[in-house]
């Protein structure tokens, strides 16, 4: 894992006290480093202000969750559509001013998505897990909670929010993570979708086994740019593990037109997850139909 979860930190004790020596490792290498650091502090916090009993007593209260995955296998759509709720990011700001993720959740459904993809992120991408609730209480697609997961706690805010699957980055993750993280989703009853970049990333989680949804997210967590084709690259070193398990295979980022999502369906995608190219637009559900339709 190349992605450093916290900050270096040396000290030096003088009496009583201790002092953080400043060096150059302690500032992040990378956007996607920047992100998890913050991700530990903003958890940190949650918990301090909702206990986890309070998040379990809540999951005990809600709805049935639906199955994500089986959604998107049985969906009438090739590929089928995660259509995303996405206000911001760090590489391109502020996506849509006037946001409303309810209406833009309505507007994805009569669109024909298959599932919708929720921004929790607050600190880099304007989303909250009160987003998430929101949409739940409103449409009856299956949700996915898109977020830096790097803790057991932030799985049951997404359940209690109201997911009914989860992301999983693997850049950020040890194997030991996904199988811990697994196991909780799991009890929870949540879909998982791990998202990887690279070919050694994929290997990792085909090694790991019990994942029957991956995505290969076309972007650059550390630069932030897109290549489609880097989906065509990452299936075709694993194609023969990709089939033996049979895994729905998702690409997610940098999909523009009706063109990208043929090609990355040719590619061996059965899903793709696509949010800037429909929350730029005044009549979302129009957009989206002209990708689904050719």
């Amino acid at each position: 894992m190349e992605i450093r979860r916290r900050p270096p930190n040396p000290k030096v004790k003088v009496a009583n006290l201790e002092y953080a020596i400043p060096h150059s490792e302690s500032n992040p290498r990378n956007i996607l480093e920047k992100i998890v650091w913050e991700k530990d502090r903003e958890v940190d916090i949650a918990r301090q202000r909702v206990p986890l009993e309070e998040l379990m007593e809540k999951i005990e209260k809600s709805s049935q969750i639906k199955n994500f995955l089986q959604a998107l296998r049985s969906s009438k759509n090739s590929p089928a559509v995660i259509a995303e709720i996405k206000k911001a990011s760090p590489s391109k700001g502020v996506i849509r001013e006037d946001f409303d993720p309810v209406q833009i959740a309505i507007s994805y459904e009569k669109g024909g998505a298959t599932c919708l993809s929720v921004l929790t992120d607050k600190t880099f991408f304007q989303g909250g897990f009160d987003v998430l609730s929101k949409v739940r209480s409103k449409v009856d697609l299956p949700l996915l909670c898109k977020d830096f997961i790097l803790h057991p706690y932030q799985v049951y805010q997404a359940r209690a929010a109201g997911a009914d699957a989860i992301l999983l980055i693997a850049a950020i993750l040890t194997d030991q993570d996904l199988r811990y993280l697994k196991k909780i989703a799991s009890s929870l009853g949540l879909s998982i979708l791990v998202e990887v970049h690279d070919a050694k990333e994929l290997q990792r989680v085909l090694n790991i086994g019990g994942f029957p949804l991956i995505g290969i997210n076309n972007r650059d967590l550390k630069t932030f740019e897109t290549d489609i084709t880097i989906t065509e690259k990452v299936a075709k070193d694993c194609k023969v593990s990709l089939e033996e398990q049979n895994i729905l295979l998702v690409s997610e980022s940098g999909l523009f037109t009706r063109q990208d999502i043929e090609k990355v369906f040719s590619f061996g995608a059965r899903a793709v997850l696509v949010g800037e190219a429909l929350m730029r637009q005044s009549d979302i559900a129009s957009a989206l139909k002209e990708l689904i339709v050719s």
